[in-house]
C-alpha cells in the first residue's frame, strides 16, 4: 500500500509542478479558468436539458430557459474557479503531510466540495430563475421557486427510481461534472497507481546501450 501512495504522490506533484510553472500571472490565468468555466457549466447545462427534457424546448418556457444559461454559466464558474483554488491549496497541504492517513484525509476535502456543488446547484437554478422571472411576463417568488426546487431534491432522495425523480437526479450528476473534476482526477491518479503496482512496467533496455555492452565483452 505505501508503494501505491508513493506512486500517487508522486504523480500529484508533478501535475502541481506543471500547474505552478505553466499558471504565469494570476490576472491572465483567472479570467481565462472563469470563461472556461462559463463554458464547461453552460455546455453541460445544454447537454443535461437536451438529453433529459427535450420537450422543455417545445414548450412556451423555451425562452426561460434560454436566458436561465447566464445566471448557469456566471454562478456555476463563480463556485468552480474558487472550488479550483481550494483543490490547489488541499492538494500543497496533502503533499507536505508525512502521514499516509493525513494525505487521504486532505484529499478526501474535495468530496466536500462535490457536496457542496449540489446545494450550489439548487441555489443557481433558484436564486437565477427567480432573477430571469422579474423581466418576464409572470415573476415568480424567490420562496416559491426555492421550495420547489427543495421538493424535487427531496422526492429524488426518497424515489431516485422514478421516472422524473431519475432524470433530475440525472440533471444534477451532469450539472456537476466540473465540480467533480477534483474528485475524478485523485481517484484516476489512486487506480493508476494501483494498476501500475500490479502490472509494473518492465525496465526497457536502450539498443544503443546494449550494443555498446556487446563490443565490449571480451572475446
Amino acid at each position: 500500500m505505501n508503494t501505491i501512495i508513493s506512486q500517487w504522490r508522486d504523480s500529484l506533484h508533478k501535475i502541481l509542478d506543471i500547474y505552478e510553472r505553466k499558471r504565469g500571472s494570476i490576472r491572465i490565468f483567472f479570467p481565462i479558468l472563469f470563461s472556461f468555466f462559463i463554458f464547461l457549466n453552460v455546455a453541460c447545462y445544454w447537454l443535461a436539458i437536451y438529453t433529459a427534457f427535450p420537450y422543455y424546448m417545445m414548450t412556451h418556457e423555451a425562452s426561460h430557459y434560454v436566458k436561465l444559461q447566464i445566471p448557469v454559466g456566471i454562478f456555476g464558474a463563480l463556485f468552480d474557479s474558487l472550488s479550483f483554488f481550494a483543490t490547489i491549496w488541499i492538494i500543497r497541504r496533502a503533499l507536505a503531510s508525512n502521514k499516509t492517513s493525513e494525505y487521504v484525509f486532505h484529499l478526501s476535502l474535495d468530496l466536500i466540495i462535490a457536496v457542496l456543488a449540489t446545494f450550489w446547484v439548487l441555489f443557481v437554478f433558484t436564486f437565477g430563475g427567480w432573477m430571469i422571472s422579474l423581466w418576464e411576463t409572470a415573476p415568480e417568488q424567490l420562496a416559491e421557486r426555492g421550495t420547489k426546487y427543495t421538493n424535487r431534491a427531496i422526492q429524488a432522495i426518497q424515489d431516485p427510481t422514478g421516472r422524473e425523480n431519475a432524470k433530475n437526479i440525472y440533471f444534477g450528476l451532469i450539472m456537476g461534472i466540473s465540480a467533480a473534476l477534483p474528485t475524478c482526477m485523485h481517484l484516476g491518479l489512486f487506480f493508476t497507481s494501483v494498476l501500475q503496482k500490479i502490472f509494473p512496467q518492465k525496465n526497457k533496455v536502450d539498443p544503443k546501450k546494449n550494443d555498446i555492452n556487446t563490443n565490449l565483452k571480451p572475446e
